[in-house]
């Protein structure tokens, strides 16, 4: 493992209770890191911060705006400060054609995975531009750039959570704050309980190097977006999908 130097950062790490919240808030914390994980489930939240040991768990609904803004300030009161916020939680919806999707199910795919991060970035943001100094990772998707058939809400939702990063990072280019964000292909996590077999084996095929992504791969970048070795990229795509996407 190459060296991170996130010594004296503070991170919240959404979903960070397993999978690849996990991995980022452990190599954030492996860096130098302390890492509030932000998760809707209170038990394996607190275990996992148990684990990493300089961390906190704050068990919250992110499409909860009052939740939110309350987990905005115990972050505050047990850190002192927030340098780095990685957008990571998110949900498939599982998969049908557009038209046989539920539509309650499609508004929820794009609450979680898109309006949540609007939401807690909204409420974090600020904090970082009085300190001049911040870093900010959304975790996006492959199936945001290319559309993956059978999942329109969750490829909607991460193209959404692209644009969205654009535009954070070309508002706050002078602030010292930078927002990017990381378009993975599918890794091998409790979200593919989600899923059919064959969108897995779909989404396998799609992959040139014949494999789903390590969630440690994932967490080594997004903890380089998170450091201040990335100090001229904002509003950038970073592609981590095996050679699917080229651009």
């Amino acid at each position: 493992m190459n060296r991170l130097d996130l010594s004296g950062r503070v991170a919240i790490v959404t979903g960070a209770a397993r999978g690849i919240g996990l991995a980022i808030a452990r190599r954030a914390v492996e860096s130098g890191a302390t890492v509030a994980i932000w998760d809707m489930d209170a038990k394996a939240g607190a275990e996992a911060a148990a684990a990493l040991g300089r961390a906190s768990a704050h068990a919250l609904d992110l499409t909860d705006g009052s939740a939110i803004a309350a987990a905005h300030a115990a972050t505050l009161a047990a850190h002192g400060r927030i340098d780095i916020l990685v957008n990571n939680a998110g949900i498939t919806g599982g998969n049908a054609p557009s038209w046989e999707l539920p539509i309650a199910e499609w508004r929820r795919v794009i609450e979680v995975n898109l309006v949540a991060p609007y939401m807690v970035a909204r409420a974090v943001v600020p904090t970082m531009i009085a300190a001049s100094y911040g870093r900010v990772v959304n975790i996006a998707s492959i199936a945001g750039k290319e559309g993956n058939p059978n999942a329109s809400h969750y490829s909607a939702s991460k193209a959404g959570l692209i644009g969205f990063t654009k535009s954070l990072g070309k508002e706050l280019a002078k602030s010292g704050v930078l927002a990017n964000c990381i378009t993975p292909a599918a890794a091998a996590t409790d979200i593919f309980k989600q899923m059919t077999e064959q969108q897995i084996a779909w989404m396998r095929s799609k992959i040139p190097m014949d494999r789903f992504v390590e969630v440690e791969e994932i967490a080594a970048m997004a903890c380089w977006l998170a450091s201040e070795d990335c100090s001229f990229s904002t509003g950038a795509v970073f592609d981590i999908s095996g050679g699917r996407a080229v651009y």
